[in-house]
């Protein structure tokens, strides 16, 4: 009897065991917050940070025209909202080293004689280069950029030279869009690939490896030998950047063999670079290790910093379309600096001079990450 009574589903069981369940969630304060922390960010990452059509990039205008039609093709230029003017040139080279050096995104070149064969009617030819290794960022610029040559002068060819507002427009527009001149979106993705492959694995297994020793109770044994802080951490973090050069060598194999992704700079300032990189997102791993209390905290930290990584670096949208806010964030991040290092390697042939400005604020994500981590453990020690 009793037991036929046992079989029965009870309610009173099922909200005894609910009570308990909802209490234990609520005691792990940080696993509640993830829960909470990680839809909230979402939201805001793609309902505001994301732009697939970005607006104000920055350009270069070399332009040595004085007359009234070069102005107004600069005007039309401007008020197309694409394109916002950094600086107005006189030196070509000029222009070339800050496309070099990803400052700008865009260099217009107005030749002297502009206006004057365009009053002869001789269609002269305006000069656009394009950094082009993220299409996504230049195609809806360059496609405005080709509408104006039918509205720029509307008000200027009037009177005498009426007969040049024809359906034809005055003036060509002559593209070159560099480092990637078919557009291949490839190009621009499988070199990103290695950033964003090697911030999860890297992060990810550092944090559940030191999270998985704490939960096994390995931990102590190791507390017990005279190793210092410092000689655990270096110990623990050299064999995932030997794991995480394994991993380069085989993304990059497939970026090279199925996808001939070009290799216009050194390999070697390529594998130093990476080397940065690597150490950088271990010390995060390592930090997070210090604070998760179970490997499932360590695997939503990883999650919960790979987000904002992978949204606000200019991996899948491009980081100029984005509000400065976001910008600003995605700045302190090492893998918005180290998708630019290895696209300016790869497409562009950067050197390191021209990669210092990336460089530095990897460096000094790595030593504040470092430090964090090192006090933390020191923290766990005591």
């Amino acid at each position: 009897m009793n037991r036929h009574r046992h079989t029965r589903f009870s309610w009173a069981r099922m909200i005894a065991v609910f009570i308990k369940e909802f209490q234990q969630m609520m005691r792990d304060r940080l696993t509640f917050a993830m829960a909470v922390g990680v839809p909230i960010l979402q939201l805001v990452l793609f309902g505001y940070a994301i732009n697939t059509d970005p607006k104000g990039l920055p350009t270069a205008i070399v332009s040595t025209d004085s007359g009234p039609m070069g102005r107004s093709v600069l005007a039309a230029i401007q008020n197309t909202g694409y394109f916002r003017v950094e600086c107005v040139l006189t030196s070509e080279r000029e222009a070339e080293t800050l496309i070099e050096q990803g400052a700008i995104q865009f260099v217009i070149i107005i030749p002297s004689d502009f206006t004057r064969r365009l009053v002869r009617g001789e269609k002269p030819a305006l000069l656009v280069s394009a950094d082009a290794t993220d299409p996504s960022a230049s195609g809806n610029a360059v496609a405005a950029l080709v509408a104006l040559g039918q509205q720029a002068l509307s008000h200027d060819l009037t009177g005498p030279l009426r007969s040049l507002n024809s359906t034809a427009p005055a003036f060509e527009i002559r593209i070159h869009r560099r480092y990637n001149p078919e557009g291949l979106s490839r190009y621009n993705i499988v070199p990103g690939l290695v950033g964003t492959i090697l911030t999860m694995t890297m992060v990810m297994l550092t944090s559940l490896a030191m999270t998985r020793e704490r939960e096994r109770g390995t931990m102590e044994n190791l507390l017990a030998t005279p190793v210092r802080p410092s000689e655990v951490m270096v110990g623990k973090i050299l064999p995932y950047v030997v794991m995480g050069y394994v991993q380069l060598a085989v993304i990059l194999g497939a970026a090279f063999i199925l996808f001939a992704v070009p290799m216009e700079g050194s390999p070697a300032l390529l594998l130093a670079m990476i080397g940065v990189f690597i150490v950088a997102n271990l010390g995060v791993g390592f930090t997070f290790s210090t604070i998760a209390r179970n490997q499932l905290q360590a695997m939503q930290m990883t999650f919960f910093f790979f987000l904002p990584s992978m949204l606000l670096s200019g991996f899948m949208f491009p980081f100029r379309g984005m509000p400065v806010w976001a910008q600003y964030i995605g700045e302190v991040l090492p893998l918005t600096h180290f998708l630019r290092i290895v696209r300016g390697i790869l497409l562009k042939g950067n050197t390191f001079s021209q990669l210092w400005p990336e460089l530095w604020p990897m460096c000094l994500f790595l030593i504040a990450a470092s430090t964090v981590a090192m006090l933390r453990y020191r923290r766990t020690l005591d």
